[in-house]
C-alpha cells in the first residue's frame, strides 16, 4: 500500500471516536497495522483500551463506515488483537494531553 492511501485511511479511522475517552482511535494508539489486499479489502488489527470492552461492536462498525467513502476500500476486516497489551504508551502526545495524563 503506498503512504497516500495509508495516509488517507488514517485520516478517516481518525473520525473513528472511543466513546469512552472522547479520543479517536488513531490518537490512542489502538491501531497497530493496516494491510490492503488486492482486491481492495482493508485490514485493520487493532486493539481495545480494555478486554471486554462493551462497546467493542459499535467501534468496529465505525471503523467499516469510516472507511466505506474510501474509493480505494471495497471492503473492510477489523481483527481485535489483545497482543502487543494497549499501554498508555501508545498514545499520541495530542490524546495525553486532552485527557491529562503527563508526557
Amino acid at each position: 500500500m503506498d503512504a497516500d492511501l495509508k495516509e488517507s485511511i488514517l485520516g478517516a479511522l481518525e473520525q473513528v471516536i472511543d466513546p469512552e475517552l472522547g479520543i479517536d482511535i488513531v490518537n490512542l494508539g489502538l491501531v497497530y497495522d493496516i494491510e490492503m489486499t488486492d482486491e481492495g479489502k482493508a485490514i485493520v488489527t487493532m486493539t481495545l483500551t480494555a478486554m471486554g470492552c462493551p462497546l467493542a461492536g459499535i467501534i468496529v462498525d465505525q471503523v467499516q463506515l469510516a472507511l466505506k467513502d474510501l474509493p480505494e476500500v471495497k471492503d473492510t476486516e477489523v481483527n481485535i488483537v489483545w497482543n502487543p497489551p494497549w499501554s498508555k504508551d501508545r498514545m499520541s502526545r495530542y490524546a495525553k494531553i486532552a485527557l491529562g495524563i503527563p508526557d
